[in-house]
């Protein structure tokens, strides 16, 4: 195992350095990379029961390391892998998967039946509660708003709150195992122009409100080509959920970018806000729940990424001095 993780640190490292030289082998060096960290992780399935535990955080660690390898060129103050490229930042639930109905909505309902809390989401009612961001936001506005009965504590509900906390953690969990049995597939086009965006030398990160860990499972789970140089930044690494931009300004700074050259990929009103707030082009692909939405002032509105041309679309939202 220890063999893959460091053949695939290296090849990234080595994709990077082609690609910050122009060399036309990145694409393909890339390519392998992807494939022998994914080969890594899939020997984990089979590791003795004392060598799971290491082999996972080695995994992390290779992660991390490709990481890093990815920033190199930039931080040498060596030109972009392609003139022009820019970033594109994606959403993860509604926009990658069709998440929330059949995913969160059941892993809410799952934990409050285990937790014993006599309450239940209904569709109708998850699509209201989704213009809150972040899972225990939803929660606490929830038992405050909605069904006070049916929080038991003497505290008021709260997202620090231990129980809300508890209750978010089993979620989670219960979560990403129904990503992980394959319940959500990718939306339509999604995969492509992904592609094409890394094809293009473009960064691609991931931008959600969720759980790193349950982000990091559809990533890994449904994108596993892209999963090593895929940044990440979800979760409680901001202070402030969507529709504040601090998510979308926190990555353009870790992605050392100008806002200008970031496209960002959404699925909802707080999302396209947080977007334009931060300054970046967005491209709204309406989902289940956010179809009747006000997207005034997106730079594109369609039903799904299929209707993306990455080249005509995309590149053309980057300001000329970026594409020059």
């Amino acid at each position: 195992m220890r063999g893959a993780k460091e053949q695939a640190a290296l090849l990234a490292w080595a994709a990077e350095k082609l690609a910050a030289e122009g060399a036309p082998q990145a694409a393909a060096m890339r390519s392998k990379a992807d494939a022998a960290l994914a080969a890594y992780n899939s020997l984990l399935k089979d590791a003795p029961a004392g060598q799971g535990a290491q082999a996972r955080v080695s995994l992390a660690h290779a992660q991390k390391k490709l990481r890093v390898c990815r920033s190199v060129p930039a931080a040498m103050g060596a030109a972009p892998s392609k003139a022009g490229a820019g970033a594109l930042l994606c959403d993860c639930d509604g926009t990658l998967v069709e998440t929330e109905r059949d995913g969160h909505r059941v892993s809410f309902n799952r934990a409050f039946k285990e937790k014993g809390y006599n309450c239940e989401w209904s569709v109708d009612l998850y699509g209201e509660l989704l213009t809150t961001g972040g899972g225990k936001e939803r929660m606490t506005r929830y038992f405050r708003d909605y069904n006070p009965g049916a929080w038991p504590h003497p505290e008021a509900p709260a997202k620090d709150h231990p129980e809300i906390v508890a209750l978010h953690k089993l979620k989670t969990s219960l979560f990403m195992d129904i990503v992980r049995a394959g319940e959500l597939p990718l939306r339509e086009g999604v995969r492509e122009l992904l592609t094409a965006a890394r094809s293009a030398g473009w960064t691609i990160a991931v931008c959600s409100t969720s759980n790193e860990a349950a982000v990091s499972a559809v990533v890994q789970t449904l994108l596993p080509e892209f999963a090593p140089t895929t940044r990440i930044f979800a979760g409680d690494c901001v202070s402030k959920k969507k529709p504040d931009p601090e998510i979308y300004n926190l990555a353009a700074r870790e992605l050392s970018l100008d806002p200008r050259k970031c496209v960002v990929l959404e699925d909802t009103n707080i999302g396209l806000r947080a977007g334009q707030a931060a300054g970046m082009s967005v491209v709204v692909t309406k989902s289940i729940y956010s179809k009747d939405e006000d997207f005034s002032g997106a730079d594109l509105l369609v039903d799904s990424a299929e209707n993306v041309d990455f080249s005509a679309d995309i590149t053309a939202m980057l300001p000329q001095m970026a594409r020059a």
